[in-house]
């Protein structure tokens, strides 16, 4: 049973209370904020016994009992974090993005790799079954070669609020940092090092406080595959993620966040169907459990999570398709 601890006590924390529960291996016992009133009342929500309540972080994850930490503060403290866990040999889960840019990152990294602890980004589609079912009609070869793939993932933000994360620019705010890095990491899992991947264009736009709105990008994959990649939150994109192969398509509705019932649109050239998949667990609850495994067999890699070699690729493209907006 692996035991956690959770760093930042925002809405993504309360998620993971919630899901913590769905699995049979792992147990959350420790909190920190450096809010009081979220502290009591995650206390009470949650029955955190009080030796466990910390309004300081350095406690929580200095803490012997604490077997693993979920970073889940704000982005531009991921990375001084990340550190902390590893000089105290703790197993990390931190929220997406890891860091502001790629040299953030690779700080962040070899940290990581000097005191050997495991460390995965919370990417939870990857841990769904519809990702795994996803990966494994694409290797099945019968649609034939990708010719091109289109993502997209955008929702509309009625007022720019400068104070909030997503706008505000010290706090690592911006559509290409908070969403971007969805696109991004299906790329990665579906070539999995054997393509390389190019930027053909990009633009975007931003809002009054200097952080990108919207972005989108053209690609290039293996210098032979077209990718259209698409972020925003100026507009309720489609949110979907379209594979045009040699002999059909694949259409996945809800890339994302799909819910414990979701499908992939299987296209043949003359016969299509929806294949379904039911999960029971929570989006979250699978990630939780998946990560917990990993932590207990002390397995560093996994092909439907993302290891801190996947996190710097997402990173590096991330930096290059900020950088490249602004010119």
């Amino acid at each position: 049973m692996i035991k956690w601890g959770i760093v930042g006590l925002g809405n993504m924390a309360q998620k993971f209370a919630h899901s913590v529960k769905e699995t049979d291996n792992a147990k959350l016992i420790a909190i920190s904020s450096l809010n009081n009133e979220r502290l009591k009342s995650f206390k009470e929500n949650f029955k955190i016994d009080k030796k466990f309540v910390f309004d300081n972080y350095n406690d929580l994850i200095s803490c012997s009992e604490v077997d693993a930490v979920y970073i889940a503060t704000v982005n531009n403290s991921h990375v001084k974090l990340i550190k902390m866990c590893a000089e105290n040999k703790k197993n990390i889960l931190c929220e997406k993005p890891i860091a502001l840019n790629f040299q953030e990152a690779k700080d962040a990294a070899d940290y990581i790799n000097k005191y050997n602890v495991i460390f995965y980004e919370a990417l939870a589609y990857y841990s769904h079954g519809q990702t795994k079912n996803l990966i494994g009609l694409i290797n099945e070869k019968k649609l034939g070669k990708i010719i091109s793939i289109n993502s997209t993932f955008g929702f509309k933000v009625k007022r720019v609020n400068p104070k909030s994360r997503i706008f505000d620019k010290s706090l690592g705010g911006g559509s290409i940092l908070d969403i971007g890095c969805y696109p991004f990491s299906l790329l990665n899992l579906i070539f999995k090092n054997n393509e390389s991947i190019k930027f053909k264009n990009a633009k975007g736009s931003f809002a009054s406080t200097d952080v990108d709105d919207s972005a989108e990008a053209n690609l290039l994959i293996g210098n032979k595959i077209d990718a259209f990649i698409k972020v925003s939150f100026k507009e309720n994109l489609e949110n979907k993620v379209v594979i045009k192969f040699e002999n059909g398509s694949l259409i996945i509705p809800s890339p994302w966040l799909p819910e414990t019932k979701s499908y992939i649109d299987v296209n043949y050239v003359n016969s299509n169907y929806k294949k379904f998949f039911t999960s029971t667990r929570s989006l979250f609850g699978n990630q939780i459990q998946n990560v917990s495994a990993n932590i207990e067999s002390n397995k560093r890699k996994d092909d439907f999570l993302v290891n801190i070699e996947e996190s710097l690729k997402i990173m590096n493209n991330l930096t290059i398709w900020s950088n490249l907006i602004r010119k």
